[in-house]
């Protein structure tokens, strides 16, 4: 699967060919915008080719028009993949790094998502009830909490590598200690234990001083 950015050579095989032939190519890219790129033909009619710059993530549609002798239409779907994510591109409480000296391990290749998804479940999950300090952009400043909630995302990492991950969490947590306060979400038929979370990311939220992250009541879903 192609790249964003990737330059390929999109080829196309006419069979019967002769000198009446000629192929076109049309590409319909992700947004609905065309672009017509130059076709070079060879062996005499019998072999086309034409660059494509992949410009977009998404799908893309390769339509190849062949006129004279063996003429067609012919039609190629091309997924495109983002171009991989950065550090800098994602929020995230943990680096790769952080991630690497966690595990003792290379960490996985998604990494980068894989420490963005968790970072959102421990905002989404965990800290609606929690007050730490913040800089401008949500980020916590105190060291404690800085490595507690590293520590937490590289744990849910790590429980993900051994589980599985949960692209979605599906249910609310109920039960969890935090401090004096005990996080309680959902009810009745929608409860679900904290077998979607790593124990190792509870405690170390439950390990950070109470002076520096302290936990409010709150109930109510994800």
């Amino acid at each position: 699967m192609p790249d964003v950015g990737d330059l390929v050579t999109a080829r196309l095989t006419v069979d019967p060919a002769d000198e009446s032939t000629s192929a076109s190519l049309l590409v319909t890219r992700p947004d609905g915008t065309v672009v017509t790129p130059v076709v070079t033909g060879s062996d005499g009619g019998a072999a086309w080719s034409a660059p494509v710059t992949y410009t977009l993530a998404g799908i893309w549609r390769l339509s190849w028009t062949v006129t004279g002798t063996g003429a067609s239409v012919q039609h190629e779907v091309v997924g495109v993949a983002p171009a991989p994510a950065t550090m800098a591109d994602v929020r995230s409480y943990a680096t790769t790094t952080q991630l690497a000296n966690f595990l003792h391990a290379a960490p996985p290749l998604d990494a980068v998502k894989l420490l963005e998804r968790a970072t959102t479940l421990l905002d989404s999950d965990f800290l609606k009830a929690a007050v730490y300090d913040v800089d401008d952009d949500g980020m916590p400043t105190d060291a404690d909490v800085i490595a507690a909630f590293a520590e937490a995302v590289c744990a849910q990492v790590e429980f993900w590598g051994e589980v599985g991950e949960e692209t979605d969490i599906s249910g609310p947590l109920q039960g969890v200690q935090l401090g004096s306060v005990a996080l309680q979400f959902g009810a009745g038929e929608n409860r679900s234990g904290p077998d979607y979370y790593a124990p190792k990311l509870i405690r170390a939220l439950q390990n950070v001083p109470g002076e520096k992250l302290r936990w409010i009541a709150y109930s109510g879903g994800c």
